[in-house]
């Protein structure tokens, strides 16, 4: 759940960047050289460092580390590897985050490895019980990961008995792998691939609202004919413009045709029969900042969440930053209940 839930933060912080991918890459790869100065283990896909986590001398990973005088003190070691295994979500998202190839495969088992070799150690050097099998929990500790991320336990199961050899182990892992399902599940409806497809509305889910605005086009839904205003503008010549219009809601836009602010019809009834108050208040004294703003690129179910929280009829939608047209409630609904009805149909 916490490397689940760390990936797609750090994803969605690069979905921030607009300025090309060579800020990203610069950005991402100066933060992760700095963690592979301190923690060289998270360069590359791990296996090696997994290897070393099942023989019988771990404190090798400590070489060539900060850390290499203190290889032999075994809370060092252990501490070094908790932090590592916590590290690796931020070297897997900081390099696909920034433009780089790869997966959460190879991390999630380099993650597990970490993570069963962890709580063995822990315990061992508490002297609680019996002495527990590193190697042993280090395989399991594999499949739990990817049984939770990926909600494959089965998968899970029989890859890591399959590339360890460890089939002696098959009790363990299946144990390791349902209850590590079965936690992501709790907390994570869907897998770690499929989250983004269906928060997105690629995928069917079985939320039948969700499927069905899914199916809805925001573009066609855009009005983009709406009369824009600038704060320079006489209000006089928006109310004459009211009598021939029924347009009730007025974007005002700046030189760059950037959203600054709404001027509803209703807060110009008080003005529009005083002659006096209509020559001399301007545009800027009777606009208001938009309650929410809707992005050309989401989806209809946040859209309809914007609607809800905003409690209008109308909201006006934006493409890079620039002002680009108003979104219906009504016409939304209209469109909803006509897949609603067509789903009932078949």
């Amino acid at each position: 759940v916490y490397h689940a839930r760390k990936f797609q933060k750090i994803e969605g912080f690069f979905k921030k960047f607009k300025n090309g991918a060579y800020k990203k890459a610069f950005f991402g790869a100066s933060i992760l050289a700095v963690l592979i100065f301190f923690f060289p283990t998270l360069f590359g896909e791990g296996y090696e460092s997994i290897k070393t986590l099942s023989n019988a001398n771990p404190q090798i990973l400590l070489e060539n580390t900060l850390l290499d005088e203190y290889k032999s003190n075994e809370w060092v070691l252990l501490l070094f590897v908790g932090i590592t295994m916590l590290l690796k979500v931020y070297a897997t998202g900081l390099t696909l985050g920034s433009g780089g190839n790869g997966g959460n495969f190879a991390p999630s088992l380099f993650v597990g490895s970490y993570l069963g070799f962890f709580v063995a150690k822990f315990f061992n050097i508490l002297g609680v019980g019996k002495e527990l099998p590193v190697g042993n929990f280090t395989i399991v500790g594999m499949a739990g990961i990817l049984s939770g991320l990926f909600h494959a336990p089965l998968t899970a199961i029989f890859l890591i008995g399959e590339i360890t050899g460890g089939y002696n182990l098959m009790v363990p892992l299946m144990i390791v792998s349902s209850i590590s399902f079965a936690v992501s599940k709790r907390f994570e409806t869907h897998s770690m691939d499929v989250k983004h497809l269906a928060d997105k509305g690629d995928v069917f889910t079985s939320d039948k609202d969700k499927n069905i605005l899914s199916n809805i086009d925001i573009l066609s839904h855009i009005n983009s004919e709406y009369k824009t205003v600038r704060p320079e503008d006489k209000l006089d010549s928006l109310v004459e413009y009211l009598t021939n219009s029924r347009q009730e809601v007025f974007p005002v836009v700046n030189a760059k045709n950037e959203l600054i602010g709404i001027i509803d019809f209703e807060d110009l009834k008080p003005i529009v029969f005083n002659s006096f108050r209509l020559k001399y208040t301007t545009i800027p004294e009777v606009m208001k900042p938009p309650l929410d703003v809707i992005s050309y690129e989401d989806g209809m179910e946040v859209v309809m969440e914007k609607f809800e929280n905003a409690h209008l009829e109308q909201l006006p939608v934006t493409k890079n930053g620039k002002y680009f047209g108003f979104i219906s409630k009504v016409h939304v609904l209209e469109t909803y209940r006509k897949k609603l009805k067509e789903m009932v149909i078949e």
